[in-house]
């Protein structure tokens, strides 16, 4: 995008196209039937302005793409100062370590990070990028997971720089950083196998995650290269990463007719839910059911049976997204877009360390 400052505004063309007409304050005006110092307020000092007046006024601002132009935002130094993180959960500890990894990359280049969570739907995403707008905002992290498709796309409409982060090929024309979820669900699967269970229950989550989905992938390659029958693997797939689905996956465990001797979870909480669900039913872990988590949250190690888990380097992952987009929004910066992948790590505990049951 070619980006002209012009009084506070900005216009942006695409390549080889024509500029389109400036988007300014008094069209947010016009549009939010307010008046300029009203815009003025919500962009300066929201506090003062009325909730439903701002949500308004920050509706129009996203829908018609009005950002302030870089020449008119380094006025006050603050252009460069400040990067922000957009996730859908900000209660979800694996969104807190990857935010934390963020800062600390901030922390080190001495700028400040914002943090935007819940956006669930397209008027949210605007509201967020409005903020962003108006808080000069030097790019953002954009976290994997629901809606990051259309934030992706509306990020780009908006010309702010951002790096993909816990998804590697979302986003092919913007740096990313993810983890080898194939690796992690196939040493998961494996350790099993390797412990002597040849029956195994995988509980998944929402597939539209991709991280989700390739710890699948990696389950069933693990199954496949031991020369198992593919049905060795069954699937319980949950509508949430959570301690309650959890639990209802573990009911359902227990339903089978033909109970397996070991459960890999794709996540912690899950794992968890899982474990009180057979505690409940008066099983043990792991002498008559093993169980593998993944994440390797803060809880896993302090469990009431240690959990055996992949760990994931979450805040490793946001520090490297943090740093790319740093230097990507750099002066004069000039690079391609670069795409990590880091390696989760098994972390093997007591909840896999006794033999099979039968």
């Amino acid at each position: 995008m070619n980006r002209t400052p012009a009084h506070g505004l900005e216009t942006r063309t695409a390549r080889g196209g024509r500029a389109r007409r400036k988007v300014g304050v008094k069209d947010v005006a016009r549009e939010a039937g307010v008046s300029l110092g009203t815009v003025s307020n919500v962009l300066n000092h929201p506090e003062v302005v009325a909730e439903a007046t701002r949500k308004r006024v920050l509706d129009v601002i996203g829908s018609i793409g009005y950002v302030r132009a870089q020449g008119a935002q380094q006025v006050d130094g603050l252009a460069s100062r400040v990067i922000a993180v957009l996730g859908l959960n900000g209660a979800d500890p694996y969104f807190t370590a990857l935010a934390t990894g963020v800062e600390q990359a901030a922390g080190e280049a001495g700028l400040g990070v914002m943090v935007c969570t819940g956006a669930r739907e397209g008027a949210e995403d605007g509201q967020h990028l409005a903020l962003i707008a108006a808080h000069r905002i030097r790019g953002a992290v954009l976290v994997s997971g629901e809606g990051a498709v259309r934030a992706a796309a509306a990020l780009r409409r908006h010309a702010l720089p951002f790096v993909m982060a816990d998804q590697y090929v979302l986003e092919p024309a913007a740096c990313s950083v993810g983890i080898d979820d194939v690796a992690g669900g196939y040493a998961a699967v494996r350790h099993l196998l390797e412990q002597g269970h040849r029956s195994v229950v995988h509980v998944g989550g929402p597939c539209e995650f991709a991280p989700i989905r390739d710890r699948r992938t990696g389950a069933r390659r693990a199954i496949s290269r031991a020369g198992l029958a593919s049905d060795s693997l069954h699937e319980l797939s949950c509508p949430a990463l959570t301690v309650g689905a959890g639990k209802d996956a573990g009911q359902r465990i227990l339903g089978l007719a033909d109970r397996p001797t070991a459960v890999f979870c794709a996540d912690d909480l899950l794992a968890l839910g899982v474990m009180q669900a057979l505690y409940e039913a008066g099983l043990r872990v792991p002498d008559d059911i093993a169980l593998v988590g993944y994440g390797d949250l803060d809880f896993a190690a302090s469990a009431v049976v240690p959990l055996t888990t992949v760990r994931r380097p979450v805040v490793a992952m946001g520090r490297q997204a943090g740093r790319l987009l740093i230097e990507d929004t750099a002066h004069n910066a000039v690079h391609g877009h670069v795409h990590v992948v880091l390696q989760p790590e098994l972390v093997v505990r007591r909840s896999t360390l006794a033999a099979p049951a039968r």
